[in-house]
């Protein structure tokens, strides 16, 4: 469970990140006091070898760090030590310095009365080695050398004191490694929780969203860090979220009241009829207002059923160069009855226009556009519709000469079932579907749609579909 959460795997690459570079350190630093330690103790043996070795050769013993004699005064002699030489030498420690002497046949000439009594005479590289040696051997650290006549001299002591201290350096870097690394990891824990946060509280609204609460939303504090973009970002699309179940709902509330009303008056029709027996033309009224809300229900059933296929993005129709005015002329025809009963005339201005979309949906748009405004039209009024080409595109617009609409109302109109004068719209027959399918099929073939209006002045649509120079792009 603990490497499913990111701030533990953090803290886990932390710690052995830590390990590794604390430990390699440490062991760095230890081997290099321990080379230092040793080196100093093998200086001192050194000295001390050849010490001795010119008390071997003859002649008084050089002083430590003195140049050995002449190659012409070697000459082997009775040993002797003297006091200058004794005093380099703690014959009275067993673990303190000492010294054996071992003639050129290899008997032991001379040896300190602290000097182990089972040394054994090193071996000789070669007949000239005369260079000073090193080995460690059972706790003691020795230094040896053969003069050029072949005696040998070996050197010791133990190497106690320097594993003691050693040992306490070691100890003294693991307790300042484990300082280190305590305040490291609490540090960086620190650091971690501080930066993750935000994606918790992230993660926690989002939980809250989940579970019905879409008006909830990120507390941004730090705007302009990585993890503030990201919640204002987040806090943006659950705004859009929130307001599109907002519409959903008011959808399905308002399709499910628009289906209720018109079943309200088909069963509220056939059981008036039923509670009694009536004449023929009686019957035949009641018939005549079922079928008409049936038919409602029928145009409110296909409005859904197009504007669920937009939405859904489904496989788009072909596109093909098509003349508005054309298509516009053969709309109008088809509604002409519906304006000569209302007293609507209908004045065209038509210039060829050419537009790149699909042929149904020119239709299914410029059929809503021009019934909308004969609906919502004063009595005698008029429609006035034109076509034209400009800068690469096709534009159509329908003036309407009816009561216009509230300034209030414009930034709603392509809203699904919203109306600025709902009970006109239901007597009419309408759904409050009708623009809204318009702006789902214009933005489908890629174009733009706004209206313009003005209390008592009426209403104006225009349209914009892209031209046939959008083929070649």
């Amino acid at each position: 469970m603990l490497t499913r959460s990111l701030r533990w795997r953090l803290q886990l690459w932390l710690a052995c990140l830590l390990v590794a570079v604390l430990g390699g350190f440490g062991f760095t630093i230890y081997q290099l006091q321990r080379v230092t330690v040793f080196a100093h103790l093998d200086e001192q043996l050194a000295r001390r070898v050849a010490a001795v070795s010119g008390a071997v050769r003859g002649g008084t013993p050089p002083l430590p760090g003195a140049a050995p004699p002449a190659k012409e005064h070697f000459r082997p002699h009775d040993f002797a030590m003297t006091p200058e030489l004794s005093a380099l030498f703690d014959a009275t420690d067993p673990d303190g310095l000492s010294f054996v002497v071992w003639s050129r046949e290899g008997a032991v000439f001379k040896r300190s009365t602290n000097a182990a009594s089972d040394v054994v005479r090193p071996s000789r590289a070669g007949s000239m080695d005369t260079r000073v040696h090193t080995l460690t051997r059972r706790g003691h650290r020795e230094a040896f050398h053969f003069t050029e006549l072949g005696d040998g001299v070996q050197v010791g002591r133990s190497f106690g004191p320097e594993a003691a201290a050693l040992h306490r350096f070691a100890e003294w870097l693991f307790a300042a490694g484990a300082f280190v690394f305590v305040v490291a990891v609490g540090g960086g824990w620190w650091l971690t929780s501080r930066a993750i946060r935000p994606l918790e509280d992230i993660g926690a609204a989002a939980s809250r969203i989940s579970a019905g609460n879409l008006s909830e939303r990120i507390d941004v504090t730090e705007t302009h860090s990585e993890l503030g973009q990201l919640a204002a970002v987040l806090n943006s699309t659950f705004a859009r979220l929130e307001a599109a179940f907002e519409r959903q709902k008011r959808f399905t509330a308002d399709a499910s009241h628009e289906l209720r009303t018109r079943l309200a008056v088909i069963i509220a029709e056939a059981q008036t009829t039923l509670a009694r027996r009536r004449r023929a033309r009686r019957y035949r009224e009641t018939i005549a207002v079922c079928l008409d809300a049936a038919q409602q229900m029928r145009r409110l059933t296909e409005s859904l059923l197009a504007l669920a296929r937009l939405d859904a993005g489904e496989t788009p129709l072909p596109r093909t160069i098509e003349n508005l005015a054309r298509h516009v002329s053969s709309c109008v025809d088809g509604v002409r009855r519906l304006a000569e009963g209302r007293g609507i005339d209908i004045h065209l201005d038509l210039q060829t226009a050419h537009a790149l979309a699909n042929p149904q949906r020119i239709d299914q748009l410029v059929t809503n556009l021009v019934t909308n405004a004969i609906h919502h039209n004063r009595p005698a009024g008029e429609v006035r519709i034109t076509t034209r080409a400009e800068h690469g595109w096709a534009l159509l617009t329908i003036a309407d000469s009816g009561p216009g609409i509230p300034a209030e109302d414009l930034p709603r109109v392509f809203e699904r079932f919203y109306r600025a004068d709902r009970s006109r719209s239901r007597a009419n027959g309408g759904t409050g579907l009708g623009l809204a399918i318009c702006k789902a099929i214009i933005d489908a073939e890629g174009g733009a749609i706004d209206v313009a209006s003005r209390p008592r002045g009426g209403t104006t649509v225009s349209v914009r579909l892209p031209g046939p120079a959008s083929a070649a792009a």
